[in-house]
């Protein structure tokens, strides 16, 4: 699994968003930061004073994808957030070691799992038998 984070122009949101729908990315987290790299700002005008705005608002999206959708994700972000300009933003990759399920509380670290249990909402979670594969519940005693 990947986390993909992404830091584009605000006005662009909407249009990632619905290219990363088109790739079928189903869950992102967006948080409305500020900052600057190349781009450094610019000098405004304010009552007959003159000041430098450094930190400019930027939208950061995060998602986390299985391996095998990571150049189509990114694709559809450069894409869709792309306006030719100084300042359309900058896409980071890392490596997810562990995703927790709050609802299960259990640390688990295979994506297929989560993806069952968001596809097959009436599993009994408290049964693992159910929500583990046969493997897992030999390894973990549970059975």
């Amino acid at each position: 699994m990947k986390k993909i984070e992404a830091i584009i122009k605000p006005f662009k949101l909407d249009e990632v968003k619905e290219a990363l729908s088109r790739v079928g990315v189903q869950g992102i987290t967006m948080t409305e930061v500020k900052g600057f790299g190349r781009q450094r700002g610019h000098t405004e005008l304010y009552r007959g004073a003159e000041y430098v705005v450094d930190f400019l608002p930027k939208t950061k999206l995060e998602v986390i994808v299985k391996n095998d959708q990571v150049d189509s994700v990114i694709e559809a972000i450069a894409g869709a957030a792309k306006t030719g300009r100084i300042g359309d933003g900058k896409i980071f990759v890392t490596d997810v070691g562990q995703v927790v399920l709050c609802a299960v509380g259990e640390h688990e670290r295979d994506l297929a799992l989560i993806q069952t249990l968001e596809q097959q909402p009436d599993l009994n979670i408290d049964d693992p038998t159910q929500v583990l594969a046969p493997e897992a519940v030999e390894d973990r005693r549970l059975v």
